[in-house]
């Protein structure tokens, strides 16, 4: 199993356990977090699930498209360098990632 910590703006974590396979949006939506919305089901065209991920983190994902770069322009928080959609993330085996949730979505 993969898991993700969720840390939100005020800095409470959460740890949860994902489904390999499956995106961080998908693992939070899932699980009732407050913090990533994923209002377009993760068909890249809403950027409700804006997320910094964590720095160390960062580098053993796979690099973001060009699709991806563009909505994170349409954030509701600004973007930042460890800016990525959380339905773009697919989870791997045995993989534990940290993401922070920005004050909003919307």
């Amino acid at each position: 199993m993969a898991k993700v910590h969720f840390t939100d703006f005020e800095g409470a974590t959460q740890v949860i356990e994902a489904n390999t396979g499956d995106s961080i949006m998908e693992t939070a939506v899932r699980n009732g977090l407050e913090g990533i919305l994923g209002e377009c089901g993760g068909s890249l065209s809403c950027a409700t699930c804006h997320v910094f991920v964590a720095p160390q983190d960062l580098e053993t994902l796979e690099p973001m498209e060009e699709m991806e770069d563009e909505m994170l322009y349409g954030t509701a928080m600004d973007r930042e360098e460890n800016s990525r959609l959380s339905c773009q993330i697919k989870m791997c085996e045995g993989q534990e990632l940290h993401v922070t949730t920005p004050e909003t979505q919307v």
